[in-house]
């Protein structure tokens, strides 16, 4: 219900006219009936002695204002942003005080406009008035956290975190980590922060090697995806783009030749290319010995890798030889001598004995 509906029904109900109304509170009649149609609200200064003349609470009057438009809420942080871009800071804290008074209930603005209070507080460097700033700041994350809303209570633990994290106050700001799933990549690179700052070097690296190692997987499963899409449009120059940048990834992540050869062959199957199959068969035949190469390389220094044993190096060579065996994939190189000669060549035969040709290949 709108402000101007509260003020109608409630005056009504008091058997009261608008000019009555208007004179008791010093407006004039026209103030009153725009109130009520909704062309404008009453100033600040009058909610309460409207609230008391009407014999509700303030909070009742205000019932409207827990709930806005995702429109309202973007046009009040326009202009709070506005104002504290253009005013003196003090005056622009005070007008968002006054506001958020008037929405005592709306935690997707308050958390919104206590991230514009702190952000312009540090960039421009305000100084402090006595804590108030910081005081009200916090307060107001505070507020948000209580949403029932899951993402305004997450916004609030991030500006909380930042918070406390820029005051140096570093035992606090990790506190609010335990608002972010485990498994968002923000909790880990902010605990990263963390570490970094508290002296805890080994730790901070571990963290950002993990979000790099765990980064690239999810990038790749998203080119993956579009190079799939692009192959159903039997759009292949798109596919050979995406599949370069596949391997282009790959490579600069140091994830190890036969990662790269992976990519590689889906297309080749897809385009049913006897050379290109064949090319990269051998990459992959002779890359499983390296397959965990990035377990050695500086860039994932401080992560601890399970090494492959030679049994399991053993039984993924011939996992891959059978899948290649497959005459419903690979049916096209059928006849091609090569072809079999690779796949008799390196069957059964320890990873020692495998031909100095194949061997060469790496």
């Amino acid at each position: 219900m709108e402000i101007g509906q509260v003020i109608r029904k409630y005056r009504k109900e008091k058997n009261m006219t608008q000019e009555e109304m208007a004179r008791r509170l010093g407006v004039t009649a026209p103030a009153v009936n725009k109130w009520e149609s909704g062309a404008s609200a009453p100033d600040i200064a009058l909610l309460a002695p409207i609230a008391r003349m009407l014999g509700i609470t303030t909070d009742t009057l205000l019932c409207f204002r827990e709930a806005l438009t995702e429109e309202e809420i973007r046009r009040f942080v326009q202009e709070a942003d506005r104002r504290l871009q253009k005013e003196d800071y003090e005056d622009a804290f005070n007008w968002v005080k006054s506001l958020l008074e008037q929405y005592p209930n709306c935690h997707s603005l308050i958390w919104q406009l206590a991230l514009l209070l702190d952000v312009h507080r540090r960039v421009r460097e305000i100084p402090e008035e006595a804590g108030r700033y910081d005081a009200y700041i916090s307060s107001c994350y505070a507020r948000a956290l209580e949403s029932g809303d899951e993402d305004v209570r997450l916004h609030a633990a991030e500006g909380l975190f930042g918070f406390h994290f820029w005051k140096g106050e570093y035992d606090r700001a990790e506190e609010y980590l335990a608002y972010y799933s485990s498994q968002d990549p923000e909790r880990q690179r902010r605990q990263g922060d963390i570490y970094s700052r508290t002296g805890r070097i080994r730790e901070a690296y571990k963290l950002y090697e993990e979000l790099a190692f765990s980064g690239y997987h999810k990038l790749q499963i998203a080119l993956q995806s579009i190079c799939q899409l692009a192959k159903q449009e039997k759009d292949m120059e798109r596919a050979h783009f995406i599949v370069e940048k596949q391997t282009g990834l790959a490579r600069l992540m140091e994830i190890g030749r036969y990662q790269e050869a992976t990519l590689e062959m889906d297309l080749a199957m897809a385009e049913k290319d006897v050379e290109a199959t064949l090319e990269i068969g051998r990459k992959l035949l002779s890359g499983i010995e390296d397959m965990t190469s990035y377990s050695r390389s500086p860039l994932y220094e401080h992560m601890e890798f399970k090494e492959l044993s030679e049994e399991s190096k053993q039984k993924m060579r011939e996992t891959l030889v059978k899948a290649l065996h497959e005459e419903e994939t690979f049916g096209y190189m059928k006849g091609e001598a090569r072809w079999q000669e690779l796949l008799e060549s390196c069957g059964d035969i320890p990873w020692e004995a495998w031909p100095a040709s194949l061997i060469s290949a790496r």
